[in-house]
Parts: structure tokens; sequence; C-alpha cells
């Protein structure tokens, strides 16, 4: 078998052509791969136009619909319910029968209360007959006293007649004071008895209930043969509203808000029962009573308002808005727009703030450039000046951000009013940046302003 014969060795011609071919491919990868992350860097800038327009600078606030009046309707007797003469919606008038307790208990009690009564008025005739007797015993031993007197004097009684003619006599004087006595005390019994028969007559009237006031019954809480006990407090039978056209609002205003209602100011509100309709009111009270509930401190401002048609209910939860303040025809911009920190360090924002002539005294303070640091650069630092200054990031044609400094105004919470400009422009239609979105986070120090 012939021996193999072996392969030849590639000239160096053709190992240069091969290494040239692989140092292209890896050349172009490396373009290509290059290509791709710097895509990837790339921020997209989200953006909204400033407008022109009003603001209404308003406090809301959640309240509760109440009448002006509502009174509670109860018995201050025990018994059982044996009528109502009313139930929810009704309307009543000022001394109309709405309930009626079973009297028949109260109406022994007056009738025990009035016979003893008629019994103590029989003692006292009683007491004034025995006064009479007493008196009359009292001049017979007075008689014989003296007679007792006279004749132990002339020597024909004896001392012993005597004393017992003058012991008869002051027991008679003794009786005649306790008569006396009985008598008053009689007529004392007569007055407590009395007394007795005006709380009795009282409890039995008070088994018949009348409305108080002229409204509308908004509750009732019993039922015909339920059994009430007034022991402890007076149980509540009926509520009664009055005059369900007037009504008001007693809606809950947080702290830092309370200071900017004003008495008699105009209020606009909402309940959920007609959510296409608005409601109109004035601010009639502004209670001091705080509410703190988890530490959070509100106050009552109570809202009058009419509701001729009888539409809002006591009870319905209101919406209120109080506007404060209002401005027309002025320059506008999201609020997104005074929250929005550009992803840079900290050295990079004050060169552009020196650059559009922020004065250097209202750039932040140096902060952590490297890696996660950076993001705890605080961000009101970026936007707030100082007072009620901000800075916000103008996007200009050819993609890069401005940074102009402006005085802010009134806000809505949505829009907020541009009161003046201190460095550079700012007029409607120009676009402001409201925040930015990139595939992966940026290096420190990375240019981040294009788009």
């Amino acid at each position: 078998m012939a021996p193999e014969t072996p392969s030849p060795l590639p000239s160096p011609g053709r190992r240069r052509i091969w290494l040239a071919v692989a140092a292209g491919v890896c050349a172009l990868a490396v373009l290509v791969g290059a290509r791709l992350l710097n895509r990837g860097d790339r921020l997209t800038h989200l953006t909204a136009k400033v407008q022109r327009g009003e603001i209404h600078d308003v406090v809301d606030a959640t309240g509760t619909v109440n009448a002006v009046i509502t009174v509670q309707v109860g018995s201050q007797v025990s018994g059982t319910i044996a009528k109502l003469n009313a139930d929810f919606n009704s309307r009543v008038k000022k001394g109309d029968v709405v309930a009626l307790i079973d009297p028949q208990l109260f109406d022994g009690a007056l009738k025990q209360a009035v016979a003893d009564l008629e019994n103590a008025k029989a003692n006292v005739l009683a007491a004034d007959a025995n006064v009479v007797k007493a008196r009359a015993t009292l001049e017979q031993t007075k008689a014989d006293y003296d007679r007792a007197q006279s004749m132990a004097k002339d020597g024909v009684g004896t001392q012993q007649a005597l004393d017992q003619a003058k012991a008869g006599y002051e027991s008679a004087k003794a009786s005649v004071d306790a008569a006396v006595a009985n008598v008053t005390q009689a007529k004392a019994q007569v007055s407590q008895k009395d007394a007795a028969v005006a709380v009795a007559r009282t409890n039995l009237e008070y088994t018949v209930i009348r409305s108080p006031i002229d409204g509308i019954v908004v509750a009732r809480n019993v039922d015909v043969g339920q059994t009430v006990a007034a022991s402890l407090q007076a149980p509540t039978i009926f509520t009664i509203a009055q005059d369900l056209t007037k009504m008001l609002v007693y809606a809950k205003v947080d702290e830092s808000d309370v200071g900017r209602i004003r008495m008699r100011q105009s209020v606009t509100f909402k309940v959920d029962a007609f959510p296409k309709e608005v409601f109109t009111g004035a601010v009639s009270q502004v209670r001091m009573n705080p509410t703190t509930v988890q530490n959070v401190v509100t106050y009552d401002a109570v809202i009058e308002f009419q509701n001729p048609d009888l539409k809002l209910f006591p009870g319905m939860t209101a919406y209120v808005t109080i506007p404060v303040a209002t401005v027309e025809d002025v320059v506008k911009i999201p609020n997104a727009a005074l929250r929005y920190k550009p992803s840079m360090s900290p050295e990079v924002v004050r060169a552009l703030y020196a650059k559009y002539g922020i004065d250097a005294a209202a750039q932040p303070d140096a902060a952590p450039a490297a890696g996660a640091r950076r993001a705890a650069a605080a961000p009101a630092e970026l936007r707030r000046v100082r007072g009620e200054d901000a800075v916000v990031w103008k996007r200009l044609i050819d993609g890069t951000l401005e940074p102009v400094r402006i005085s802010l105004g009134i806000t809505d919470h949505t829009y907020t009013e541009v009161a003046s400009v201190f460095t550079g422009k700012l007029q409607p239609g120009d676009d402001v940046v409201t925040s930015s979105v990139a595939s992966k986070s940026l290096p420190p120090g990375a240019q981040g302003i294009r788009r």
C-alpha cells in the first residue's frame, strides 16, 4: 500500500488574506454592536405643549348633606307601642300625634294617685275634727282645775284632787298641740298626693307622642307592638328633619386649606345620585373644632344651599369644590413638567444652567454622580430654585434640552400659571419635557439630551 502524501501548507499570501477577512468581520461586528448599544442608550423625551388659558385654584373636600334642624323624637315613659300615625317620608305638623304608647298602666297609676289624694284630704278633715275635740277637752279640764284650786284654797278640797285636776289640764293642752300638728301633717300629705297625681297625669300624657316641629319623618325606629324602655335614656322613635328645602353640607376641609376659605364664598358640589348635575351653595361657617383621624386634621366647613325640589336627601355624600382664586389668559404649563428630573449628573446640569444663564446661586448643590448614588440626588433641587421659582426643561427643534427658569403662579393641580420667565423664553406652543423613556440606564455623564 502506497504511503499517504501530506497536504501542502498554505502559502504566506493566502494566510494574509484570511487574516484580513477575519479582521473585517470582527470590525463589522463591533461596529454593528456599538451602533445597537448606542441606539439602546438613546432617550425618548415625552413632552407637553405650553398653553394659554385660564386656571381655577380650588379647594376640594368631601362632606355630608344634612338638614338644618334634625330632631329625634323619643319616649319619656316605658311601654308598648300601641299605634303609629307616621311613617318614613311622612309630613307632619307641630303638635301632630305621631305615636301612642299603651296607656292602661299609666291610667291605672293616675286613678290610684287620685284616690290617695282624696284619702289625704279626708285625713285633713279628720285631723281638724280632732283639733276641735282636743280644744273642747282642754276647756273642760281647765274648768276642773280652776274648781279644784278654789276648793283647795277654802280648805274643802284635798291636795290630791288639785294635783289630778292640774295633770288633766296639762294633758289636754298637749293633746291640742298634737291635734294641730296632725292637721299640718295631713295637709302635707295632701300636697304630696297632689304632686303624685300631677306626675301620674304627666306620664299618662307622655303616652301620646307629638311632633315638636313641622317637617318630614326621615327615620322610624319602632313598630307597633314593640316595647320601649326609657329607664336610662329616652329611646328614639322617629327622626324628623325640618324644612328640607334648605339644607347644609358639612365638608371636611384639610388644615392646609382652611385658611383660604372665606365666609359667603360661592361653592359648587356634586352627589353620586345626580353625577351630571352641579349644585351651588355658600360657605356659612368654618367651625373651629378640629377632627383628627390617623394624624390628619380637618375642620368642618358648613355650606348652605337651596333644595326646592327635594332632590337631595340627608346623608348623601357631597364632593365639594371651593374656588379660591382664578386667572384668565395666562401662560400655563402641565404640573408634570415641574416634576421632571433629567437623567443627568449634577455636574452636567450645572453646566447647562451656566450655558443658559441661570444664576450660579440657584444651581443645585453637588451630588454623587456615579451609579445608583446619582438617583439619590433630590429632584426638588433640580427643578426648584427658591420660593415659588422653578426650572423646566424645554425641548428645542434639534432635540436638545434647554433649562428655563420661571416664577410660578396659582395651580389647579393639573396646570400651573407661569407668572414670569427669568431666563430663556417660554411661549404657548413650546414643548416642555414631562418624562423620559430609555431602554436601559445610561452611564454617568451620558448626554441624554437628544431625542
